[in-house]
């Protein structure tokens, strides 16, 4: 498959990224989120990159959770839940950057995917997965999952 271009941010731009929450349900219900190590410092982070061209925000999230951890599924939301604030280690240039991030319930996990080779992938309970990511902002949206869950269940 090959990769649609993707829009570098320009310098005047604020740069900003789009990003899946992965989620699904355990045999007792509870929800479980999909986190995946990063291919550079080799971090917990959730799938997420730069836009897409042609594609909007919330596809351009499911695409990056396809490519990244052979994920597919579909946003419970047209709108972005939050976001979070970080700074890319290989992009200080860049200064920090602002991720949009979309609660995606996951219907099927693949057997292969592009990066399957470069990431390691774990589900997690949504407190443990908070308490796996360095960045702050990120870690309160895990948080608050299982209360956004129990809405799509109900």
């Amino acid at each position: 498959m090959a990769k649609a271009s993707r829009k570098s941010p320009k310098k005047s731009a604020k740069p900003r990224q789009y990003a899946a929450i992965p989620i699904r349900l355990d045999r007792k219900g509870r929800a479980k989120v999909l986190l995946l190590t990063s291919r550079g410092t080799r971090r917990w982070v959730i799938p997420k990159g730069w836009a897409i061209r042609k594609l909007s925000p919330a596809e351009t999230a499911a695409r990056e959770a396809y490519e990244e951890a052979g994920i597919k599924g579909r946003m419970l939301h047209r709108a972005p839940i939050g976001r979070y604030r970080y700074r890319k280690g290989d992009k200080a240039k860049l200064g920090r950057i602002t991720v949009q991030v979309y609660l995606m319930w996951v219907k099927r996990q693949l057997s292969e995917w592009p990066e399957q080779s470069e990431r390691k992938l774990r589900w997690v309970k949504p407190g443990r997965a908070a308490s796996m990511v360095a960045e702050p902002e990120l870690a309160l949206l895990l948080a608050r999952v299982p209360k956004m869950a129990r809405r799509r269940a109900a």
